[in-house]
């Protein structure tokens, strides 16, 4: 008899024989606090653009605040890592706190990038942020490696396309379906600073650093 012939497993396409590449969001800021806000719009984006990760970036040195009295980094990473904590889809990078000098977004994508090379990036960011994009450094640089994902203000409807302010980048945008909260760090350290009520603003363990550390009393 004739040895029966191998089962040879059916044949498929190149695409279905590769990995998926990996879609990654970057959310940077400041995150002096984290608030729920940053979260929904992580949480928003990941879902929407299908990301499998969204890394929060909170910057060492932002160069469009210069003069701005920071919490120091150690303790806003670790807020931000306290508000991350329990969604295995978040993550946090200290990449830009442990950089030296002014943290340029355009210096944090492209590390991402060689780390990640084969995946896809998007920058979240506020409509704010957008309309002052063209000043940042290296934008054209920034959205060729990156897709912009744009989150609407919480008193607009979705943000049409002649808002962003050079007409060169409306190709590299995305805009986001997000909830309107309107909620800003800001806002939540006036309150810190008065012994207010920060429940149902930041997470309960954020909470609980800041009144441990006792941070913002005293300065704005």
């Amino acid at each position: 008899m004739k040895p029966a012939a191998a089962v040879r497993p059916p044949r498929t396409s190149r695409g279905a024989r590769t990995a998926r590449a990996l879609r990654l969001g970057m959310l940077g800021g400041t995150f002096d606090p984290p608030h729920v806000g940053h979260l929904a719009i992580a949480e928003w984006a990941r879902e929407q653009l299908e990301l499998d990760r969204v890394i929060f970036v909170p910057s060492g040195t932002p160069p469009h605040k210069a003069g701005r009295v920071l919490s120091q980094a150690a303790a806003r990473l670790a807020m931000i890592r306290l508000a991350a904590r329990g969604n295995p889809a978040f993550e946090v990078s200290p990449i830009e706190i442990r950089r030296r000098g002014p943290s340029f977004t355009i210096d944090t994508v492209r590390a991402l990038r060689l780390e990640h090379p084969a995946s896809r990036l998007f920058l979240i960011l506020g409509a704010d942020s957008l309309e002052e994009f063209h000043t940042w450094r290296d934008p054209d640089a920034i959205a060729a490696e990156a897709t912009l994902a744009v989150a609407r203000r919480p008193d607009a409807g979705r943000p049409p396309q002649h808002r962003v302010r050079s007409r060169r980048f409306v190709r590299s945008v995305v805009w986001l379906d997000n909830p309107g909260l309107d909620l800003s760090s800001s806002a939540i350290r006036a309150r810190a600073r008065r012994g207010r009520s920060l429940r149902y603003l930041v997470p309960e363990t954020v909470t609980r650093y800041i009144t441990r550390r006792r941070l913002y009393r005293g300065r704005p």
